[in-house]
Parts: structure tokens; sequence; C-alpha cells
């Protein structure tokens, strides 16, 4: 019985993680969306195949660093060492 406590514990701790990295990701990409409407200075990306539509500098920076917030979390979520008590 204790041993299904400590798993259940640990998988909700889980869950918390990856829940809290998509949230502050999502909140954070929504700030950047409506912060980004105003800008004029608009650049294309050379993706190989193409390009992409003209968007802000900051815009894509700031959808870099979501990525990076919301990959990190979930890594970190789901590579969480066991916790022996």
């Amino acid at each position: 019985m204790q041993t299904d406590f400590k798993l259940t514990n640990a998988m909700f701790l889980r869950l918390r993680l990856l829940l809290l990295s998509l949230g502050s990701g999502l909140t954070l990409l929504l700030v950047l969306c409506l912060g980004a409407q105003n800008l004029n200075d608009r650049h294309r990306l050379n993706l190989g195949v193409g390009q992409s539509a003209p968007l802000p500098s900051g815009f894509i920076v700031g959808v870099s660093l979501v990525l990076g917030i919301v990959s990190g979390g979930s890594l970190v979520a789901v590579l969480a060492p066991e916790q022996d008590r």
C-alpha cells in the first residue's frame, strides 16, 4: 500500500511539472502574440525550401524562448528521478 502511494505521488508531481511547463509556455506565447501586433520591422526566415511569412524579429526570438521553456520543462518532468523516502 505504501509503494502505491509513492508511485501515485510521483506521477502527480510529474503531471504537475508538465502542466506547469505547458501552461507557462502558453501564457508567454499569448503575451508574445499580443505584444508583437504593433511591430513594423518584419523579417523573413530562409528555411532551405522556402521563406517564412514576414514576422517581427522579437516574435521569432520569443517563440524560440517559449519552445525552450516548454521542451526543458517537459524533459524535467519526464526524466525526474524517483524519490525514495
